[in-house]
């Protein structure tokens, strides 16, 4: 009942706003002549058309809606009855109050169900990344998969389609162009990226009310471990306010620059890697108001959002891409992307005490034994000289000094807000010749400066 008076509310609000435009439009236009008569007809047709398109939009996003909440409603009764979920938060959690204020949420449980997002746009091997996403998954109750498309690409909605109920297929309705500024205009992809994200983030954690979300895209591919690793990251996320997101990425993550006998390596970061997160919706509280309209991933690293907050990163990716074509045309995937190593074997990181990842017993470990390890020049290091030294440190002065150094070194040497990729501290962490190198600032560093970009 409930819902019928929402959606009967809904189209009454729909039909005096659409009045109260035609009689807007009516009363500030000049007197017409009767030559004008012609030309007011064609507008009010015009107005006319654009309205029925845009309810035709909202009735669609009214039917994913009450079709995907019937679902939810289904599964969370079934997961409250095996005692794995509290019950559902009340149908306004997460709206904030008039005053700003973010409202008080309950404490999230541990074992919380942690859906996964994936955003798919236009390509149809999004059937690879879900295929690997269904095989490893070990519980459907636990870790849902929700796919968001934009786009509108028939073929890739076919395939999405084709996995029946193994996942949930809500679509973008807006599938406009975007105004943006002249010089941006090569960029609309980026624009369209961002309003994607903005609309899949409200739908889970607005709609579905959710209250985690691991966040992939469709042209990623999932390690055996994947799921393990959130599941067993997640209490750290919780119990840390230091952190602000998993990820399954590390940027300096090629087959020759990671020590992949020790895959079970967790470190922090204050880079910001993206390609398969994990964040909690409290963090969407803050960051969707001013979410924004383009570049979203290098906006998310930027001072004012980061907030001096770390991720947790693996030494080993749980996550690769295979995607060369997109709206970056294939920047850094010739160079680095196609390279990463994807882990191949299973770490059974639940049955791990991963309590050194919280910022102070990881400084307390992490710093000491980079500060420790012998400074070598590069060019000892280039001519494998000192291996006797084992683990070593090559120090940087200067923005200049990292760049050449990390280039010489064979480590992504872009900085995004004074960050180095896979950093903490400004220390970046790899293997060179099959030894430990630590890349890393004096040990008096006093934090990152922004003009480093």
């Amino acid at each position: 009942m409930l819902k019928k008076s929402s959606l009967v509310l809904w189209g009454v609000v729909l039909f005096v706003a659409w009045n109260a435009l035609l009689l807007f439009f009516l009363w500030t236009r000049p007197p017409a002549s009767s030559d004008d008569h012609s030309h007011l007809t064609e507008e009010v047709i015009r107005l006319a058309q654009d309205a029925e398109q845009e309810l035709e939009r909202q009735k669609d996003l009214l039917r994913q809606i009450h079709h995907y909440s019937a679902l939810w409603s289904k599964k969370r009764k079934k997961a409250e009855e095996m005692g794995r979920v509290p019950p559902a938060a009340p149908s306004n959690a997460g709206a904030v109050p008039a005053t700003g204020t973010v409202p008080h949420r309950p404490r999230i449980s541990p074992d919380a169900i942690l859906p996964v997002l994936v955003i798919a746009c236009d390509r149809s091997t999004v059937r690879r990344c879900l295929d690997k996403l269904l095989h490893y998954r070990p519980s459907r109750e636990r870790f849902p998969i929700l796919v968001s498309q934009d786009c509108g690409h028939e073929e890739t909605a076919r395939v999405i389609a084709s996995y029946g109920d193994a996942v949930m297929h809500i679509k973008q309705p807006d599938l406009s162009d975007i105004n943006v500024p002249t010089d941006h205009r090569k960029f609309q992809g980026y624009y369209k990226i961002a309003r994607h994200y903005r609309w899949a983030l409200s739908q889970v954690f607005r709609t579905f009310q959710y209250q985690a979300v691991i966040v992939v895209e469709d042209d990623l591919e999932v390690a055996p471990d994947f799921f393990e690793y959130f599941q067993a990251t997640f209490p750290l996320l919780l119990a840390d306010p230091s952190l602000w997101c998993i990820s399954a990425w590390n940027d300096n993550g090629k087959e020759q620059m990671v020590d992949a006998r020790q895959a079970e390596l967790l470190y922090r970061t204050d880079f910001f890697p993206g390609l398969g997160w994990l964040l909690l919706s409290e963090l969407w509280d803050e960051l969707e108001p001013k979410w924004p309209r383009a570049f979203w991933d290098d906006w998310m690293r930027q001072p004012e959002q980061r907030r001096d907050r770390s991720c947790v990163r693996p030494e080993v990716s749980r996550t690769m891409t295979f995607g060369r074509k997109g709206v970056s045309h294939g920047q850094f995937f010739d160079q680095y992307l196609k390279f990463i190593k994807l882990n191949d074997r299973f770490v059974p990181f639940t049955q791990m005490d991963l309590s050194y990842l919280k910022k102070e017993e990881y400084e307390h470990s992490f710093l000491p034994k980079v500060y420790s390890a012998p400074e070598l020049r590069v060019e000892e290091l280039q001519g494998n000289k000192r291996q006797e030294l084992g683990t070593v440190r090559v120090q940087y002065t200067s923005r200049d000094s990292f760049k050449a150094f990390a280039k010489a070194l064979g480590v992504m040497d872009d900085l995004k807000s004074g960050v180095p990729r896979a950093g903490y501290r400004g220390i970046v962490s790899f293997l060179y010749r099959g030894r430990r190198v630590y890349l890393a600032p004096p040990s008096d560093w006093t934090g990152y400066d922004p003009t480093w970009s």
